[in-house]
């Protein structure tokens, strides 16, 4: 597929942020041989992928969920390295364990034989031939799309029509992501299991398109790993091959404007009066900054509509004893009431009234993480966004998290026991840090706001400037987000010739 690149000199480019799209793009761009320079306006690269340091233990706030490690390792080998000489990671297994209402739990393997096994324990042989048939539609439906849509830039809908697209319709990708599993899968347990991840999305399972089941295939089969050091090692690493390649890297670099003659952009200011030359540049900033920054709203015939927030709660307490052995790295602990959950944070703009909550403890993988005999949580409740939600979370947050951990006490036994709240974060405290509808997973993901209906990494009427990051093509997640900044790197130099990630799933 042909691509529509900048026209005019850009052998100087200035990329406005060091979260992970950016970091990508200028991975790509200095192993293409562009002079590149990072303004972050935070003391470390990161981005989204945030930290803090609290009593000895080291917080992620960000994303915990790491998958497609051979997407990430493309970015490093722009520049002639590789993630595996950068960055240790550990394989997460199993990738899950899930419990729901009803006091059973499922441990989610991403090893076919292992997962059979186990779901033939949990539901019977039938849902497992089931899964085995999901398992294989899945890598399919992901197979189909990575070339043909995920990792494409799209110059109009028009450039949908492409035998990938006849090919993504026969495997049934336009339909609707939870009756598109439930051909496979009866058991309502194993359903919420393959179709949670719609939440990362913005949409209910129920109206989420099928072609975005390519998340479960990310985490169920393809795997879910974790960095050495934590989520904030993977922006760390991607910093210090870029500065080994030549990237200069300016933080508490807050941009305040560009400079323009005519179409182009010339220059990019920062707040202190920092001035640096561009030839072109790469904007990974919210959306609200980067249309101030370009002086234009793009007028869209539909208003875009933001995904869910989260609130988070970072939590240290005594470390697990050797009994909880269904205490992993990731446990989805499912509501009985799923359905009600995304009615109430989507349409009505409440908290879950019976809440389904994600308890990730890293220190299962990486025990350095926290002080000795002690364990790091970070436990995540799909929230509203600030724009449908009414809830002041600055007056009632604290109430809300006691909650949450309440939950997580009685239905995980031996977990959070003797618990020191260590860092929250709520719709409110996202807004105040500059999201846009105080949400960190940007736009939800719908029809109009799915591959060339989403925001485009082009700029009609300015030559030079590509945009990169969630609120952009082709999405939300650490995978979509280091393909952004590979895509906005091929709008400023084409595509070169390289070895496609997908390959090794083939």
């Amino acid at each position: 597929m042909m691509t529509r690149t900048l026209g005019g000199k850009t052998d100087r480019v200035v990329v406005v942020g060091a979260g992970l799209s950016g970091l990508s793009a200028a991975l790509q761009l200095a192993g293409r041989g562009r002079q590149v320079t990072v303004l972050e306006r935070g003391d470390h690269p990161g981005g989204r992928v945030g930290r803090a340091d609290v009593n000895g233990y080291r917080l992620d706030t960000g994303p915990t969920v790491l998958t497609m490690p051979d997407i990430i390792d493309d970015a490093f080998a722009a520049v002639g390295e590789s993630l595996a000489d950068r960055l240790p990671m550990d394989p997460v297994h199993p990738a899950y364990h899930a419990k729901f209402a009803d006091g059973s739990a499922l441990a989610v393997h991403t090893e076919a034989d292992a997962m059979v096994s186990e779901i033939e324990r949990f539901a019977g042989r039938r849902e497992a031939d089931g899964y085995l048939r999901l398992r294989e539609w899945l890598t399919k439906l992901y197979r189909t799309e990575f070339d043909g849509f995920i990792a494409n830039n799209f110059d109009s809908p028009l450039s949908l029509l492409t035998p990938s697209l006849a090919r993504l319709v026969a495997l049934g990708g336009f339909r609707r992501w939870e009756p598109a599993v439930r051909r496979f899968l009866k058991d309502e347990r194993l359903l919420r299991v393959f179709t949670f991840q719609s939440l990362y999305a913005g949409v209910p399972p129920q109206s989420a398109l099928a072609v975005y089941a390519v998340i479960a295939y990310m985490d169920t089969v393809a795997g879910v790993y974790f960095p050495r050091g934590g989520m904030r090692a993977l922006p760390d690493a991607m910093a210090a091959a870029a500065s080994r390649a030549g990237v200069e890297f300016v933080y508490n670099a807050t941009v305040s404007d560009l400079e323009f003659i005519g179409s182009r952009v010339t220059a990019v200011r920062t707040v202190d009066g920092g001035r640096v030359r561009a030839d072109s540049v790469v904007l990974t900033t919210e959306l609200p900054d980067t249309y101030r920054l370009i002086g234009r709203t793009p007028v869209r015939p539909l208003r875009l509509r933001p995904a869910p927030s989260a609130v988070v709660a970072h939590v240290g307490c005594r470390a697990v004893g050797p009994d909880a052995d269904d205490a992993g790295h990731h446990t989805i602990l499912f509501g009985d009431a799923w359905t009600q959950t995304f009615r109430d944070i989507i349409d009505d703009g409440r908290v879950m009234g019976d809440p389904s909550l994600l308890v990730t403890r890293p220190t299962a993988t990486d025990p350095t993480l926290a002080p000795a005999g002690r364990d790091l949580l970070y436990v995540l409740a799909p929230a509203p966004n600030t724009d449908v939600g009414t809830l002041d979370w600055d007056a009632a947050g604290s109430g809300y998290v006691e909650q949450m951990l309440s939950a997580v006490r009685s239905r995980m036994p031996g977990v959070a026991e003797d618990a020191e709240l260590l860092h929250v974060v709520t719709p409110a405290d996202w807004r105040r840090q500059g999201m846009a509808s105080g949400t960190p997973f940007a736009l939800a993901h719908t029809f109009a706001q799915t591959g060339p209906f989403r925001p485009a990494n082009t700029v009609r009427g300015i030559d030079n400037v590509v945009l990169a990051g969630s609120s952009t093509v082709p999405g939300v997640g650490v995978p979509t987000a280091i393909l952004s900044g590979r895509l906005a790197a091929d709008r400023i130099t084409g595509i070169p010739v390289r070895p496609r990630p997908s390959e090794v799933h083939r």
